[in-house]
């Protein structure tokens, strides 16, 4: 057998996926022939090497590929100093060395495969290749339209932008609703991130399918071997969804941004300049501040005031002031003619 790199004689032997191979070496559990190796470009062959993980030879084996519907509180490592239970704990009448691929955190439960082939493993959980992923999620609110045209566009969490592929309302009430999800992507607890950020809080997330892998008849904590016709599917489900095109990117809204960046992207307050009005004419009224009857009418041909009719500069009739009295108010009797001119201040003579 040719020479091949550390990490993918150890994904292959069934240590864990490739990716996790890669830390293991950086950490120094594993030896080449009784020497510390910390560099994954090292090259080795199982058949003439020693190679050892933890002290543990690592020889080839048959591969095996299985299906686990986790239950909750299961912890998807193969290396827990705290005790609590693994994936592979609830595997039976196998010896293999599995490890899960991919991960669900400890609060979500479902559909999860374990093998010992770590190529198997990288294909399937690598985020390039985009294997679509379903989930339920039970969440608390009523979830809007405009909720899942968020989840579609992106939404931003910590360590960038996260969209969903495909978002389905099953249910839909005044506290609860359910959501069926499908992702293409990998970001460690994406789905309860977005929907905490859109303000709907996870209350349980089951993951139901991968690709058409789906728990049919698998009860909660129980696992089986996934058949030939299943494997060569999970094989070829890499290269299929890589050939799919990827719908693009729409441009996020500011519901979408953080605070931080919708300050950036706001523009600065303009200053505000009051326009100044034009004065009115000497001897005229301004026609835009009159009220009543005949505001804003245009004012007849030779006439000075809206309400002049034979250009004498007195109001006639029609002045609502002097309506009824004839024009011109009339002498006060007994008391002769209306006193012109202004009107003395003081007491009057006696």
């Amino acid at each position: 057998m040719a020479l091949e790199r550390l990490q993918k004689l150890l994904a292959r032997a069934g240590a864990d996926s490739r990716r996790a191979c890669e830390d293991l070496i950086a950490a120094g559990r594993v030896t080449v022939n009784g020497q510390v190796v910390t560099t994954p470009g090292v090259k080795a062959d199982l058949r003439t090497d020693d190679v050892r993980l933890d002290g543990q030879r690592l020889r080839h084996g048959p591969p095996e590929y299985w299906i686990l519907n986790k239950p909750k509180g299961v912890i998807c490592t193969n290396d827990d100093p705290a005790g609590r239970r693994r994936p592979v704990d609830l595997v039976r009448g196998t010896t293999a060395r599995l490890f899960p691929v991919g991960r669900l955190d400890a609060d979500s439960k479902g559909l999860l495969l374990l093998t010992n082939d770590g190529e198997f493993a990288n294909r399937l959980a690598h985020p390039r290749y985009g294997v679509p992923k379903t989930y339920l999620a039970t969440v608390n609110g009523r979830v809007t339209g405009d909720d899942i045209r968020h989840m579609l566009r992106g939404v931003y969490v910590a360590g960038g932008r996260a969209r969903t592929g495909q978002v389905h309302i099953l249910k839909r009430g005044l506290n609860r609703s359910i959501i069926r999800i499908t992702l293409r992507e990998g970001r460690n607890r994406q789905i309860r991130r977005v929907l905490a950020r859109l303000g709907h809080p996870v209350r349980e997330l089951v993951r139901t399918r991968l690709g058409r892998i789906g728990l049919r008849g698998l009860g909660v904590g129980k696992a089986r071997r996934l058949t030939d016709e299943e494997v060569e599917y999970l094989k070829a489900l890499p290269d299929e969804a890589a050939a799919k095109p990827v719908p693009p990117t729409a441009k996020p809204t500011a519901a979408t941004k953080p605070p931080a960046a919708r300050r950036a992207e706001r523009p600065l307050p303009a200053k505000a300049h009051r326009a100044k009005r034009p004065l009115p004419a000497k001897g005229r009224r301004d026609e835009n501040r009159s009220s009543g009857r005949g505001a804003g009418r245009k004012p007849k041909k030779g006439s000075h005031h809206p309400h002049d009719a034979d250009g004498t500069g007195k109001a006639g009739k029609g002045h609502r002031r002097n309506a009824g009295r004839g024009g011109r108010r009339p002498a006060r009797p007994g008391r002769g003619p209306p006193r012109r001119g202004p009107r003395p201040r003081g007491h009057p003579p006696k």
